[in-house]
C-alpha cells in the first residue's frame, strides 16, 4: 500500500485551519496544526512531514522566518505559503527563502491540492494571479527607488505590528543594534524621518493590514 503524503499545517485563524484540515484530510495524512512560526518549527523536526502549508503572517515568528530557520537545519520538507498577501514582493522573498509554492486564501481548495501535487514532483508552484508581478519583481525597486532586502522587509514587517527593537532582535535573533541598523537604512534610503512614516510605508507594500 502506497504511503500517505504527510502534511502540517500552520495557521493562526483556527476557523481557516480546521477548514484546511477538512480538505485536506481525505487525500493525505495531517500529522499536526500548529499556530505560530516557533510551533512549526518543532512540529517540522518532530513529524518531519513531507509538505507544510503555513501562513505568512503568524505570530512569535513569521511564517517566512521559520522557512528560513528551517532550510538552515536542512528541513527536506516542502514548504508551500497560503496566504492573503497577493504581494509579488512577499512571494519573490519566500521563493528565494527557499518555498516550493506560494497560494491565495482566496483560491479554491482545488489549487492548493494542485499546487501540493507539483511540490510533491519537485516543481514550484505560483498561483496564476500574481505570476506576472512575481516576474516583474525581480527587478523592481520601491517607489522611492530603493529595493529592500528580505530582512529589512521582516524587520519592516515587525515594526509595523509594533514591536520594540529589543523583541524584534530576540524574533530574528539578531543584536538589537543589528535590528536599529536595518531600520535607519530603510529610513534613509526611504526619505522618512518617523516609525509612523515606515508603518505608513509598510501598509502600502502589503507588508501588513491597517
Amino acid at each position: 500500500m502506497k504511503r500517505r503524503t504527510t502534511v502540517l499545517l500552520a495557521d493562526d485563524h483556527a476557523i481557516v485551519a480546521e477548514g484546511l484540515a477538512t480538505l485536506l484530510k481525505g487525500q493525505f495524512n495531517l500529522v499536526g496544526t500548529v499556530s505560530n512560526g516557533n510551533e512549526l518549527i518543532e512540529a517540522a523536526r518532530k513529524h518531519r512531514p513531507d509538505v507544510i502549508i503555513a501562513d505568512i503572517a503568524m505570530p512569535v515568528l513569521s511564517g517566512l522566518e521559520a522557512l528560513r530557520r528551517l532550510k538552515a537545519a536542512r528541513s527536506d520538507a516542502k514548504v508551500i505559503f497560503l496566504t492573503m498577501h497577493a504581494d509579488a514582493q512577499l512571494a519573490t522573498e519566500a521563493f528565494r527563502a527557499g518555498a516550493s509554492g506560494y497560494v491565495l486564501k482566496q483560491s479554491a481548495g482545488e489549487e492548493l491540492i494542485a499546487a501540493i501535487q507539483e511540490v510533491l514532483q519537485g516543481r514550484t508552484y505560483l498561483t496564476p494571479l500574481i505570476t506576472r508581478d512575481v516576474i516583474a519583481s525581480f527587478t523592481e525597486t520601491t517607489p522611492a527607488g530603493v529595493k529592500l532586502t528580505p530582512r529589512q522587509r521582516e524587520v519592516l514587517r515587525l515594526i509595523a505590528e509594533g514591536r520594540r527593537m529589543k523583541e524584534i532582535a530576540a524574533i530574528l535573533e539578531l543584536s538589537t543594534r543589528t535590528v536599529e541598523t536595518h531600520k535607519y537604512e530603510m529610513m534613509r534610503g526611504l526619505g522618512v524621518e518617523s516609525t509612523a512614516e515606515l508603518v505608513r510605508y509598510a501598509v502600502q507594500i502589503g507588508l501588513v493590514n491597517r
